[in-house]
């Protein structure tokens, strides 16, 4: 009997997989943490006291409600969800993504967006054996619509996603535009409101005007990143066939009551997302000042700017050497290519950032 072939990641693994580039996040550790457009501001005492009581009574050793109804009623209510609409949470956003495009895939369908976007579009799909087609913005990282819906009718996407505002250019796309490739896209638009708390705009409130628009949302930047809690809202017919691929217990216990319990006191949040806008607007005029540096419009709670030609590196690792981690977005020949992306942080960090920037351009 011949000895079978021995199994290796090569001979087992999809070639699509094998394909892709893992997503890393660079160690954090003694750096001021700028990178991750992460709320700085922990939760006031009291509040924090609370929280904890709460947990006190929660019980471990029962699997989670796998409806997380109490959850999805607070989230209704806080967010003014439309009457009619159902929703659909994730273990973060990213799961909810894995889920849509699980859900309308086959190897010949098509999963489209804009370039640059969010990075885990492109890799989800790929990861899943789909084909991505990423239409280029324009210059100043505004839609094309020709070029958009050029590209819807010739690839027929089984669903596009579009960032409002975009990751990791900061801007909101023109209403009129979205709404033209809304129209034209024969499959799912998914529009990604992972920043709507920073831009005041949103199309939450019609998302069943449209037959084919479903919302996502994320508690993560509202300074609730470590509960990993995204959901999508739509039209119950959609939502219905999505939640068959999600897995049971998606969302812990330890979630569910936190998120929930964050959500009762939303105007703590909201305060701070208000405050994180404002400086948002300081420090991109302080920015603007420095010599070299080209500073792009934001709608969320980041700023993508881009240093002169051919020392992003410099620059970046400059930062990183005295304790400022931002996030380098850089990649040669892209639309990207020079540039750096920097979360809102406290006003001590951003002052810290500013100081470490004008060394490092100095």
């Amino acid at each position: 009997m011949s000895q079978p072939t021995p199994v290796t990641p090569d001979t087992l693994i999809r070639p699509e997989v094998r394909a892709l580039g893992a997503y890393r996040v660079v160690d954090a550790t003694g750096l001021v943490k700028l990178d991750a457009m992460e709320n700085p501001y922990p939760w006031p005492g009291d509040l924090t006291d609370a929280w904890l009581a709460r947990l006190r009574d929660t019980q471990l050793n029962r699997y989670p409600d796998p409806a997380a109804a109490e959850l999805k009623q607070r989230l209704r209510e806080t967010l003014q969800i439309p009457a009619g609409a159902e929703l659909l949470l994730g273990n973060g956003s990213d799961e909810l993504i894995q889920i849509l495009i699980t859900a309308v895939g086959g190897r010949e369908a098509v999963v489209m967006s804009v370039d640059p976007s969010f990075v885990m579009y492109r890799q989800i799909a790929g990861g899943l054996g789909m084909r991505y087609v990423g239409v280029p913005l324009t210059a100043d990282f505004q839609l094309d619509p020709s070029a958009t819906l050029t590209a819807i009718e010739q690839h027929r996407p089984r669903v596009v996603f579009l960032a409002y505002p975009n990751n990791p250019t900061g801007n909101l796309f023109d209403i009129a535009a979205v709404r033209e490739i809304i129209a034209a896209t024969p499959g799912l638009v998914v529009l990604d409101e992972a920043y709507s708390a920073f831009s005041g705009k949103s199309f939450l409130g019609r998302v069943l005007d449209h037959p084919n628009l479903l919302v996502m949302r994320t508690v993560s930047k509202l300074g609730l990143a470590g509960l990993r809690l995204g959901f999508l809202v739509g039209r119950p017919d959609w939502l219905s066939q999505l939640d068959k691929l999600r897995l049971p217990y998606n969302i812990n216990t330890l979630t569910q009551v936190s998120a929930e319990f964050a959500l009762s006191n939303m105007g703590v949040l909201e305060q701070q997302a208000r405050k994180i806008a404002a400086d948002r607007e300081g420090l991109a005029a302080a920015m603007a000042a420095l010599p070299g540096l080209t500073v792009f419009p934001s709608q969320a709670n980041f700023i993508l700017f881009r240093v002169p030609r051919g020392t992003v590196d410099v620059v970046f690792e400059g930062l990183r050497a005295r304790g400022i981690l931002v996030k380098n977005v850089s990649a040669a020949g892209s639309a990207l290519n020079d540039c750096l992306r920097v979360t809102v942080g406290s006003p001590a960090e951003t002052a810290g950032f500013l100081q470490a920037l004008t060394k490092c351009l100095a």
